[in-house]
């Protein structure tokens, strides 16, 4: 069993399969300002940091003038696209599941928008397993503002001390180290394995049903 009372989760890349939504949204976004649309692979490398960091990534130094105007298109666009092809992660429902049945604390620490999150989760059915589901806007801080990690351990009720974030990207093990927390990765989102290790994760799976019985214990 693991020592761990609490798991924190990044969302995108780790327990959510987003990118179809995320990606046409920001096809339409740079299509609106008369540029081409990003592959799916430069959507993928841009996020993790927050919306604002991966539309400047996107529209490029040339373009940076553009971005200001840019975000609030991007949101006009997000709505529709909120729910398109959004899927969970192999092995969510079940870890999620096993944590709950276990008595740990469950919880989703994310940059993207919190009522989006919120929402789709719900929409997927995972939303009764999470004592949480905190992301932008719900406080002033994004990841990895060490303040962030503080504000949703606090209204958790977690101690730092038996707190583990699960993510995939430097953004999380950043967020997570900076918290005083340790950082198990998957290596199913943004990053690789490889790249996940040099930026100091903690451990590194190569995806949840593994992280689950291997690292935390309860699978």
């Amino acid at each position: 069993m693991t020592r761990f009372s609490t798991v924190l989760f990044d969302l995108d890349g780790t327990i959510l399969d987003h990118f179809a939504a995320i990606h046409r949204t920001h096809s339409q976004t740079l299509q609106h300002f008369g540029l081409a649309a990003p592959t799916m692979a430069e959507v993928r490398s841009s996020v993790g940091g927050g919306l604002e960091t991966a539309v400047e990534k996107l529209f490029g130094p040339a373009n940076i003038a553009l971005v200001e105007q840019a975000i609030p298109v991007y949101r006009s666009y997000w709505p529709a696209n909120l729910l398109y092809e959004a899927k969970l992660l192999a092995g969510t429902k079940q870890l999620l599941a096993a944590l709950k049945a276990a008595g740990i604390r469950r919880a989703v620490f994310t940059n993207k928008h919190g009522p989006s999150a919120r929402e789709v989760l719900q929409h997927l059915g995972v939303g009764e397993l999470l004592d949480g589901i905190f992301g932008a806007f719900d406080t002033p801080w994004l990841k990895p503002d060490a303040r962030f990690a503080q504000h949703v351990m606090q209204a958790l009720g977690a101690d730092a001390a038996t707190t583990c974030m699960v993510g995939d990207s430097p953004f999380d093990i950043k967020a997570a180290h900076n918290a005083g927390i340790p950082c198990y990765c998957v290596s199913t989102g943004t990053h690789s394995a490889e790249e996940l290790r040099a930026e100091k994760a903690d451990r590194v799976y190569p995806d949840l049903n593994t992280l689950g019985r291997d690292g935390l214990g309860v699978l």
